[in-house]
Parts: structure tokens; C-alpha cells; sequence
């Protein structure tokens, strides 16, 4: 584990291999998430995990303004600060929608990024996806009043079964519950970065790195319509589905996972 820190900000992160560097960016825990692509890219890359705000070490989100996706971002950029290398990000989830913003910011630096069903649920507010703009807003909503009204139990429940599906709670041993449980009141944060209503397709969907966007197609509607926005935004986008996989492929699924992600990163970078 490393604690990098740039001006105000510090990260905590894990460096593997040797060669261009490769930036791995999750939802959860970077070592729980990234350990296995880490190592199956080692061998021809620099790989950088890092934890997003509130996970790992990172510090979690502080200050008087919400949480967003730019104020994510400021992590990678303090992790590739100090360099004029061209890199790839590869992110899952909010580490996704956090890859995807990044990418914008560090324009021509970025040589390729590979975005596992980005988060970035306000992209949906627009004509013909309110009901999938209603269910995040609503979801948001519900795990603010249960922690405001002490119901820890039941938005922890709640969450597990929103990004799980039904029961997915009850199924779980206590040490897979444990994450869930020790993050969920940084879900809060992370849930007004991924509904801001200042976020737009210019801040996400502008950056010139080829891009390529992965999802399974039977994942939660609003992941897929998420994607579906993006890939209309960008047709030259590569769009790959991997059915059955689910919204965690990365952890379940490193068999389809590591050779699609090393073979987009060797064609680019």
C-alpha cells in the first residue's frame, strides 16, 4: 500500500509490474476488485490500483460541497501527476463513470479507457428514460431516509438488494457483508456524484481515447440505458456485451474479463 499525496489530496493505492501505466479505478476495495487483472497485466504494464474516496485509505468525501465525479477524478490525476506518458484507465461502476471524466480531463494523455457499466445515472435525465431516472433518484432517496432514521439494518438491505437483486442480503456470509456494511454511509456521497444534475454527456463522453464500454445485457435497466446513452453519444465507441456476467464481472467473471481488457490495452497502448 502506498498514500500518495498531491496538495490536499491523498490517495491510497497499489503498484504492480513494469511498463506503460495502466490506472484501475473501482466502486469497492481496489485489492477485493483488481488483484487478478492487476497480475495478468503485470507482465508488460505499470499497474496503478487506487481506492476512490472512502475506500481503502483514501480519505472519504469531506467539505460543504457534494461529492462528483471531477472531484473523483482529482485521484487520478494525483496518481499520474509528475509524467507526460500516455496511459489507460480502466474502470468498473463509479470507478467507470470516474475513468470516463478523467479521461476528458487528461485529453491526448490517455491512449485508451475500458468502462464496465459506469454509474453515471443523471446522463438518464432525458426524454425516454424517466422511469430509469425515477428508480436511482428514488433508490438515492430511500437509503438517505433509512440512515437519517437510524434504520442502518434496513439500508444495507436495501442497497444489497437494489444492486443485487431481491434476498442477495440473506445469501451473504457475514464476511461478505462486512464491505457492504462498512461503506454505507459513503454510498450517500458517491450517490449525489452519480446524480448531479450538473453532470452532462460533455463532461463524460468528449475525451479522444478510443474507449471501450462493457455490460452485461440483462444487468439493471439503468446500468444498461446508461450505456446505451453513451454508446449513441459515441458510435465510434466499442461496445461489448458479455451476457450472464453481471454488474460485478470483474470479480465473478476474470475469465472473460482479463483477456478482453488485455487485448484492447495491447491494441492501444
Amino acid at each position: 500500500m502506498v498514500v500518495v499525496r498531491r496538495g490536499i489530496v491523498e490517495v491510497d493505492m497499489d503498484r504492480v509490474g513494469a511498463g506503460p501505466p495502466v490506472v484501475l479505478i473501482g466502486g469497492i476495495a481496489r485489492q477485493r476488485l483488481w488483484s487478478g487483472l492487476a497480475e495478468a497485466l503485470a507482465d508488460r504494464y505499470r499497474v496503478l490500483m487506487l481506492d476512490v474516496h472512502g475506500q481503502g485509505a483514501t480519505p472519504a468525501w469531506t467539505g460543504e460541497h457534494r461529492m462528483t465525479l471531477a472531484g473523483q477524478a482529482r485521484l487520478v490525476h494525483a496518481v499520474t501527476a509528475g509524467s507526460t506518458e500516455r496511459l489507460a484507465l480502466v474502470g468498473h461502476s463509479l470507478g467507470a463513470a470516474v475513468a470516463l471524466r478523467a479521461a476528458v480531463e487528461l485529453d491526448e494523455r490517455v491512449a485508451a479507457v475500458v468502462a464496465f457499466e459506469p454509474t453515471a445515472f443523471a446522463l438518464l435525465a432525458t426524454p425516454g428514460r424517466e422511469e430509469s431516472w425515477a428508480a436511482v433518484r428514488a433508490e438515492r432517496d430511500r437509503l438517505r431516509a433509512r440512515l437519517a432514521a437510524g434504520e442502518r439494518e434496513e439500508a444495507v438491505r436495501g442497497s444489497s438488494d437494489f444492486w443485487l437483486g431481491p434476498g442477495s442480503w440473506d445469501r451473504f456470509t457475514p464476511e461478505e457483508r462486512a464491505p457492504i456494511e462498512d461503506g454505507i454511509e459513503h454510498r450517500l456521497a458517491e450517490w449525489d456524484a452519480v446524480t448531479d444534475p450538473g453532470l452532462t454527456l460533455a463532461d463524460l463522453a468528449t475525451g479522444p481515447a478510443p474507449t471501450m464500454l462493457v455490460s452485461d445485457p440483462e444487468t439493471l435497466r439503468p446500468l444498461r440505458e446508461v450505456t446505451e446513452v453513451l454508446a449513441e453519444a459515441r458510435p465510434d465507441w466499442t461496445r461489448v456485451d458479455l451476457p450472464g456476467a453481471g454488474h460485478w464481472a470483474p470479480l465473478t467473471r476474470p475469465d472473460l474479463v482479463h483477456p478482453l481488457v488485455r487485448g484492447y490495452l495491447e491494441e492501444h497502448l
